[in-house]
């Protein structure tokens, strides 16, 4: 421990910022999980969010993000993922919206009751129901994956309280040829959405974008836990959402969409974007190059740009 200190002391004589740099090395190396929640928080703070609860009648809890101000806007995040997932495209967006990004029932830190309905229908339903304990009447939403087949079932069963929506890579729109991903779960092999170890999961992370995200494996190690204790639950709502096309529910439907679709996608085809145009009546696709299934996370700058000037179109 002596000779460990007098290293720190010589090192503080070659600088601070040798000195701080050892700092997060030993850091990362002993407590990858607090500094994981640490960058999280960070993030959270950059985009103007701060961490709620909310209970509704029945005694379901949901956690969620909240900031910024003006017309509220409902973001959903995707199977398997969380309410950090829109926290890097929500710093450009909290400064025109009130923001409220929730982990979904049976995901993240909400409820997960384990026989629970989790179609679309149901979590949107949900949704509503949060929306009503926050004063929200009428709202914007936005979804990714599941995120967006949910998103589509809430303007579904009620068209008069959403006043636009913002689809990236929704889930839901099962006409489109299959993908990469869906191939491999047809043909008979493991399906790559559901997560049982470290290992999975980082393949996993690769899997769904385009460029590979510079997170070290340390991270993801921390990251995959909640995924892998999530694991039975997982394999319950995923049934259900394959089960479930969105497609008739949403034809002829008229709010206002914005359909962002990653041109190298390998979980959901990117044909689906053509489709969900022809199905609303009121639609237009921006296909995004160089991006795969998670938009608002690849290039979260350019995603929120293209949804503040769809919304300045409104």
């Amino acid at each position: 421990m002596r000779a460990f200190k007098l290293w720190l002391v010589a090192l503080a004589a070659l600088g601070t910022l040798a000195l701080v740099a050892v700092g997060v090395a030993l850091y990362f190396y002993f407590s990858p999980e607090q500094l994981v929640r640490r960058a999280l928080d960070y993030e959270r703070g950059l985009a103007g969010l701060v961490r709620k609860e909310a209970e509704l009648p029945g005694g379901l809890r949901y956690v969620y993000l909240e900031g910024g101000r003006g017309e509220p806007l409902l973001l959903l995040h995707g199977f398997g993922a969380n309410k950090d997932n829109f926290v890097r495209a929500a710093k450009y967006l909290t400064p025109h919206y009130r923001v409220v990004i929730p982990d979904h029932i049976g995901f993240g830190e909400s409820a997960r009751p384990a026989n629970a309905d989790y179609t679309p229908r149901a979590q949107a339903e949900r949704l509503r129901t949060l929306a009503r304990e926050l004063g929200i009447s009428s709202l914007h939403l936005g979804g990714n994956s599941m995120g967006g087949h949910i998103a589509l079932a809430y303007a579904a069963l009620y068209p008069k309280e959403v006043a636009s929506l913002w689809l990236l890579a929704p889930a839901g729109v099962w006409s489109a040829p299959p993908s990469e991903m869906r191939k491999r779960i047809e043909q008979g092999g493991e399906n790559p959405m559901i997560v049982r170890n470290e290992e999975e999961f980082a393949r996993l992370v690769a899997g769904v974008t385009a460029v590979p995200m510079p997170i070290p494996r340390r991270f993801l190690d921390v990251l995959a836990q909640e995924r892998i204790r999530n694991h039975a639950l997982e394999q319950r709502i995923f049934k259900q959402l394959a089960g479930d096309s969105v497609e008739q529910r949403v034809r002829g439907l008229a709010t206002p969409a914005l359909i962002v679709w990653g041109a190298q996608d390998r979980v959901l085809h990117p044909a689906g974007a053509g489709i969900l145009q022809m199905l609303l009546t009121h639609s237009e696709v921006v296909l995004m190059q160089g991006v795969g299934h998670i938009p608002m996370l690849e290039q979260p700058e350019k995603s929120s740009l293209d949804y503040l000037r769809f919304r300045a179109r409104l």
